[in-house]
């Protein structure tokens, strides 16, 4: 006889939920940290970003462990980043936010089997792409290993989310295409330069993979609307975007070491730099002239989709004036 839900109370699933919630959101922390510099998140194990000292068990408890060593670390009192506990928080959150949205409202005769494998997957999207927003909002970065995986997840999953898999590859195909054909095939021949980053294009198919060619609608309008309030809201208080630091550091620093090289390999040098990231070297004047991570609002309208798709999509043929 399968086990099912109507087996426990959802207390218990929504503590669980919490501690697994916060302990993977411990681990996002290394990948944030580690993927952009290519390190392996695996090993070595973690350590001191400073002394290099390893991390204690007891150092590295969720939340805990960074208010009671009052932002510090243990070994040589270096400050500890305060974005530390809060990706470990919006762990938690996320974990409790899917079993509360996708897990207890399922019938009471669902098997733990089928609840458990719709956690797993969300939970995974979710804390990937909590993972590539910070890391863009860091290194104007999103990386292929969260994009494509999650692509990967999205197709093999299809069947968790009432979706057929034809559904599932157009929207993935649709998400890739609509970024890519005007934003870099047609951009660029016009104007010689990309619009929006390639990565923009791998997140946008991650999302049609997961919730179809609607999906792709709303991650892109979601998107954009959430990311242009936030870019006004800059403005406002800081009169200009400036892009993040360690992109002016990271560009500093290849521009330096094409400068030190021999005069016939510059610009051989800087044509494979470029061909790498079209837009590496782009620097503007004024205030809305520097780039802005748009993957941050890709990632946060996908989120939305995830835990409210429903209310999203009623709410679309409504303004559609389809009911």
């Amino acid at each position: 006889m399968p086990l099912t839900l109507d087996l426990l109370p959802s207390s218990f699933y929504l503590t669980v939920a919490a501690i697994f919630g916060l302990l993977w959101g411990s681990f996002l922390n290394v990948v944030i940290y580690r993927v952009p510099l290519g390190i392996s998140v695996v090993t070595p194990p973690s350590h001191c970003p400073s002394c290099k000292a390893p991390v204690r068990a007891w150092q590295n408890v969720p939340v805990l462990s960074y208010i009671m060593l009052g932002g510090k670390t243990a070994c040589c009192r270096t400050r500890m980043s305060p974005r530390y506990p809060l990706v470990e928080l919006i762990g938690g959150i996320l974990a409790v936010a899917i079993v509360e949205v996708l897990i207890l409202p399922l019938p009471g005769t669902t098997t733990m089997a089928f609840a458990g494998a719709v956690f797993a997957s969300s939970l995974a999207l979710a804390l990937g792409l909590v993972a590539a927003a910070f890391i863009d909002l860091e290194h104007m970065l999103l990386p292929l290993s969260i994009t494509i995986g999650g692509t990967v997840l999205g197709l093999g999953t299809f069947s968790l989310r009432d979706m057929t898999l034809t559904d599932s590859l157009i929207g993935a195909a649709l998400g890739f295409f609509i970024v890519w054909f005007p934003f870099d095939f047609l951009y660029k021949r016009l104007r010689g330069k990309v619009g929006m980053g390639m990565g923009d294009a791998f997140l946008v198919m991650l999302a049609g993979a997961w919730f179809g060619w609607l999906g792709v609608l709303l991650t892109l309008f979601g998107g954009a609307i959430q990311g242009t309030i936030a870019a006004i809201v800059t403005m406002i208080f800081r009169g200009k975007i400036e892009e993040p630091e360690a992109v002016r550091r990271e560009r500093e620093e290849i521009l330096a070491e094409i400068e030190a090289l021999p005069e016939e390999e510059r610009e051989e040098a800087m044509r494979e730099w470029r061909e790498a990231d079209p837009i590496a070297d782009e620097q503007g004047d004024g205030a809305l002239a520097a780039r802005m991570p748009f993957g941050p609002f890709l990632c946060l309208a996908i989120l939305e989709q995830l835990l409210f798709g429903k209310t999203l999509r009623d709410l679309l043929v409504v303004l559609g004036g389809g009911g």
